[in-house]
């Protein structure tokens, strides 16, 4: 097994909010892989004396530890979980009701020598590759099926989108979520490698269209995770005219994952 693993801050000038681990093996066998993409708030406030690199270390610390040594719980069991203990850790300082209080999304895979568990939750990526080269993209979509013009202003998405029916979903402080996670399972067998990716590193096929997923899989393995976030940042610093990027940051927090089984 081989794993890889590369992160980069969208600014030096402001922390990283992404948050990534791998642990193998888990409970004595297999592993995990957990990928985190922290939910930077409008200006405004959210309600939470702690910054959003705060919440992805401690919710991605709680995902690390339950998925690895709880083999008992599943995937949505563990993320239910690791949401309130970290909502529990600020609860006494921080307004967790706020509409804003500190989110991220979500990818979670654990795996045996039998089968390879999944979850994501909001606009990370995961992807899984058959033994025949055949790849699967693991998404949830919500995002991508609102209307169009529905995140231009911050104060509708607040009322009407964030966490609510008919919009999208992260993992806060409402461990409730875990019920529009996109969940499943196959055979270790079935699966020759995974990866994971944030919306950062996703750009390459999403964004700037340079290859479907399984080309993204094939960049990873060509030039690794730092190799595939190094084209990203050329191709942002490409794109003057915003051609692509016609929404949202130059350039975003982007992190990387590939296991090889």
């Amino acid at each position: 097994m081989r794993i890889e693993l590369a992160t980069e801050p969208g600014s030096p000038e402001r922390p990283n909010e992404d948050w990534a681990s791998a642990v193998a093996p888990a409970a004595g066998q297999g592993g995990t892989l957990v990928l985190l993409d922290g939910v930077t708030p409008p200006r405004g406030g959210d309600g939470c004396v702690h910054s959003v690199s705060w919440f992805t270390s401690r919710l991605g610390g709680a995902l690390a530890e339950l998925s690895a040594s709880r083999r008992d719980l599943t995937l949505a069991d563990i993320l239910a979980l690791s949401i309130r203990r970290t909502a529990d850790t600020h609860r006494p300082l921080c307004d967790l009701s706020h509409v804003r209080t500190p989110q991220a999304t979500v990818v979670l895979a654990r795996w045996d020598d039998v089968r390879i568990e999944h979850l994501v939750l909001s606009d990370s990526v995961l992807l899984l590759e058959a033994p025949d080269g055949t790849v699967e993209p693991v998404l949830d979509d919500r995002l991508d099926r609102l209307p169009p013009g529905s995140l231009t202003s911050e104060e509708a998405v607040d009322t009407h989108l964030r966490n609510k029916e008919g919009g999208f979903f992260t993992a806060g402080a409402d461990p409730s979520v875990v019920s529009r996670a996109v969940t499943g399972e196959h055979l270790r067998t079935e699966v020759r490698a995974l990866a994971a990716l944030t919306d950062g590193a996703s750009r390459w096929t999403e964004k700037f269209r340079e290859g479907d997923w399984a080309g993204t899989l094939g960049m990873l393995r060509k030039v690794g995770p730092q190799g595939l976030i190094d084209r990203v940042r050329e191709l942002e610093r490409a794109d003057t005219g915003r051609v692509f990027l016609r929404r949202g940051k130059t350039h975003d927090d982007a992190t990387a994952a590939l296991v090889e089984f």
